[in-house]
C-alpha cells in the first residue's frame, strides 16, 4: 500500500517515504473514523505537526532529495544515488529516526 511513497513519492525526491509512512501510522492511531469527529482530526494534526517538527529538528528537512543530497527524479541522479549506495547507507537512519519519533509520540 505504501510502496509508492519510496524515493519521495515514486522516486521524485519529494517528501521522504519514511516521513509519509509515519504520518500514516499517526493517522491510523488517532485519525477520525466518523466524518464529523473534529476532535480526532485536530489531535491527528497536532501529532503530525509534532512529528514533522521533531524530524526536521534532527535532519533539517523532510524532503527526500535534500536528505540524501541527490536528485533521484532524473535517470542520472538515480543512477548516481544507486552507485553511491545511498538507499542502503543513507536512508535506513531516516527510517529508524521516523520510527523512533512515532514511538515517542505514541507512548
Amino acid at each position: 500500500m505504501a510502496c509508492g511513497f519510496g524515493g519521495g513519492f515514486a522516486g521524485l525526491g519529494r517528501p521522504c517515504g519514511a516521513v509519509t509512512g509515519a504520518m500514516m501510522v499517526i493517522g491510523l492511531k488517532y485519525g477520525k473514523d466518523k466524518p464529523d469527529d473534529e476532535a480526532a482530526k485536530e489531535k491527528t494534526y497536532r501529532m503530525v505537526r509534532e512529528f514533522l517538527l521533531r524530524f526536521e529538528k534532527r535532519h533539517g528537512t523532510t524532503m527526500c532529495r535534500e536528505l540524501i543530497n541527490a536528485d533521484i527524479s532524473t535517470p542520472e541522479g538515480l543512477a548516481a544515488a544507486r552507485n553511491k549506495g545511498l538507499f542502503t547507507t543513507t536512508c535506513p537512519p531516516f527510517v529508524r529516526s521516523a520510527v523512533e519519533i512515532v514511538e515517542e509520540l505514541l507512548e
